[in-house]
């Protein structure tokens, strides 16, 4: 039996006319009703009583019609929620993100998200920048927004795109004798203590953050180490040592911190999002294609540190 079989039934059985039901389905009496023939062959019952005045439905004919409307139904819509699915509007996403990510792209992104793809559910991670290329290649992450540059040998299975970017800012305890300044020299940092980021975890940033101080005329020495941004900020508020944050996590306003722009101007550092090369997810790439468009109608300007 096929679909066709119960479309050209449920047309008969509509119309109880087979000449008025060929030319709804566009198609010729005889071979209408041959098919309707073979459908009560397969059966083994009658489906119509055909009079000389009129067609009628039998009572096999009258049992079997509900379940082919049903059977109908559901065809269609197995055919619809796979549409909506091959468009990437329904499913599921495994989405990481540093934790910076939360002051700039990321809330809007969701919005998005929610707004155009509504049945798409995201399972979010937050997560180092390391951690997420190790769940894009495991499989564990559909896409990953995170601090780029990656180092080589992650590059190859995966395709990076710049959504935002931001400066780096001196973070310091509030009562920090420099924490009155309007703008801190990076040389006057040269011997505090510095909280920041396991490399291993987040090559990129840490690596961007080492460069510069070295630039200023000093290796910057590591007191501490944490993984979330905001435990960074939480030790720097302790009074464990400084830090170079990106500028969008001054929007935490906190009153134990004080975050000021750096002299001279500090590394302008990406946020991206990341995906496989090889990705079979059409959700991914609606995400995806959110971002870059957020990226590109509305850049990301994270709030200046405040002066005194």
């Amino acid at each position: 039996m096929e679909l066709r079989h119960l479309r050209y039934f449920l047309a008969v059985a509509g119309h109880l006319h087979f000449g008025r039901a060929a030319a709804e389905l566009g198609i010729q009496q005889p071979p209408l009703s041959q098919q309707i023939r073979a459908l009560e062959s397969e059966i083994g019952v009658d489906l119509f009583d055909r009079g000389s005045r009129r067609v009628r439905l039998t009572p096999a004919g009258i049992a079997f019609r509900p379940d082919a409307e049903r059977a109908l139904a559901h065809a269609a819509a197995a055919v619809r929620a796979a549409q909506r699915a091959g468009r990437g509007e329904t499913g599921t996403l495994a989405v990481g993100f540093v934790g910076s990510a939360t002051f700039t792209l990321l809330p809007r992104l969701l919005r998005a998200v929610r707004d155009r793809h509504p049945d798409v559910t995201l399972n979010l991670r937050e997560l180092t920048t390391t951690q997420q290329v190790d769940g894009l290649r495991d499989g564990t992450l559909d896409v990953g927004l995170l601090r780029p540059p990656l180092p080589a040998a992650d590059t190859g299975f995966l395709h990076v795109e710049a959504v935002g970017n931001e400066r780096l800012v001196v973070a310091l305890p509030a009562d920090h004798p420099r924490a009155g300044d309007r703008v801190v020299d990076a040389r006057q940092l040269a011997d505090e203590p510095f909280v920041l980021s396991p490399r291993h975890l987040g090559p990129g940033l840490r690596d961007q953050i080492v460069d510069y101080c070295r630039r200023a005329g000093f290796t910057p020495t590591v007191a501490q180490e944490a993984i979330q941004m905001q435990t960074i900020i939480g030790l720097v508020a302790g009074g464990l040592g400084v830090s170079l944050v990106p500028a969008s996590v001054s929007q935490l306003r906190r009153n134990d911190v004080a975050f000021r722009p750096a002299r001279p101007a500090t590394h302008v550092i990406e946020l991206a999002v990341a995906y496989r090369r090889i990705e079979s997810n059409p959700a991914t790439a609606n995400l995806v294609a959110l971002a870059r468009d957020l990226a590109r109608s509305a850049p990301v300007r994270p709030r200046r540190p405040a002066s005194h």
